[in-house]
This record gives C-alpha cells, structure tokens and sequence, in this order.
C-alpha cells in the first residue's frame, strides 16, 4: 500500500524486452532506499512493481504483460521522468488516501490552464471507472494523491498547488499525455460488498438498508 504522496521523481534508465515483457532500469534520484529489500514493493508513476535488485541509487523490476495492457509502461522509454514512492510503513503519516498501486486505467490530459498559482488540470477517464470518481473525493494520477474538484461522465478536474507542481512529474505534463489512474479503493470494494454475489445473494437493497438503520422514516400524510 501507499498513501500517493510523492518523495522523489526519479528516471527511466533503461527498457529491456524480456521474452514477451519487460524489465526496467529505473534511477532513483534523492528516494531513500536504505531500508529497502528485493522484493520490496516501489510505486512507479502509480504501478506497484517489485524491486528484484537494488544497487545505489537505482533498482530493477520487471513489468507484466497484464500491467503493460493496462497502464502507459507500454510507452514507457528510457530518460523518462517518473513519480516515486516506497510502499507504506504502519508509522508513516497517511498524507494522501490509501492507494494499492493497481492501477484501473489510463486517462488523458484535456485541458491544461492557469489558476492564479496552480494550475487546473482537466483529465478524460474510461467510461467505466466515472461511478468511482465523486467530487471532492480522492483520485490517484500517475501516482499522486489528489483531490477531484469537479466530474461529469468521461472527464474530472482536479487542482494541482504548486509545489506539487514542482516535486512530481505533473508540471511537465501537456494536453494529450497519458496518465495512470486509480479509484479510491474503498469505493471498489464498497459497490461490490452492496452489489453483493449473483449466485449466493441478491443485491443490497438500499432503501430498506437505510430504512433498518434509522436514517429514513416513513412521512405521515396530514390528516384534517
């Protein structure tokens, strides 16, 4: 797990095919590393990838063909900046929300443009995941924890201050790149805890669950 608050911004140092899928070579720059295990768990522009060898100052992961299918490290080239963050630790200030690392698909920079200091980006998302994305909510873009300012059903709006701006790979992006994204995961697992299981249960009913717990009562029609 992690919390989408970015400690370094570190670089693609080299793409290697391997039978199918892929290995990188990635720079860690100023990201503190002196703890850090092979097998440990390093979010890269939002995708979870395990370290299988750890030298001073970089580490190699391997890249799956469903995460190559399903985030931009299909297009992902060598000298490429990328967002970096090491996995949660239970003492760590959860700055951002909790994020998996499991990206849910790729969105695209719409709109770009000044707000005073910030500036205001404006994301297209898949069609699929617009139910997961509620105003003022969370959102995780290319790894980093946001707020949604506004949505409607294909695009969001979030703002980005700037030192965000600065310490993340956000202030370079331009209108048609590609970014990771990831719903709050507790919005995944509460539709599917209320949608429930087709072949064991039927679905929440949400009327009478709201009913049963108090927050609706029933009007009575005034009676003269």
């Amino acid at each position: 797990m992690f919390t989408g608050i970015i400690e370094a911004v570190g670089e693609i140092k080299r793409v290697e095919q391997q039978q199918g899928d892929v290995r990188l070579t990635v720079s860690t720059a100023d990201l503190n590393l002196s703890d850090a295990q092979l097998g440990d768990s390093i979010a890269v522009n939002g995708v979870c990838l395990t370290a299988i060898e750890l030298s001073a100052g970089q580490f190699v992961a391997d890249v799956s063909n469903e995460t190559l299918s399903a985030t931009t490290m299909a297009n992902i080239k060598a000298g490429a900046p990328v967002n970096l963050e090491c996995a949660l630790q239970a003492q760590t200030r959860l700055g951002g929300h909790m994020v998996s690392g499991h990206v849910d698909g790729v969105g695209q920079v719409v709109e770009r443009k000044a707000d005073a200091r910030s500036v205001r980006f404006t994301f297209s998302m898949p069609s699929e995941l617009a139910r997961y994305v509620a105003q003022k909510g969370s959102i995780c873009i290319d790894g980093i924890s946001l707020t949604v300012n506004t949505v409607d059903d294909t695009t969001f709006s979030v703002n980005i201050v700037p030192h965000t701006l600065e310490v993340t790979t956000l202030g370079r992006r331009q209108v048609g790149d590609s970014v990771n994204l990831e719903v709050d995961v507790i919005a995944r697992y509460l539709e599917r805890l209320m949608m429930g299981d087709a072949k064991s249960k039927p679905p929440v009913d949400y009327k009478k669950l709201l009913e049963s717990s108090g927050f609706v009562k029933e009007s009575k029609k005034c009676v003269r």
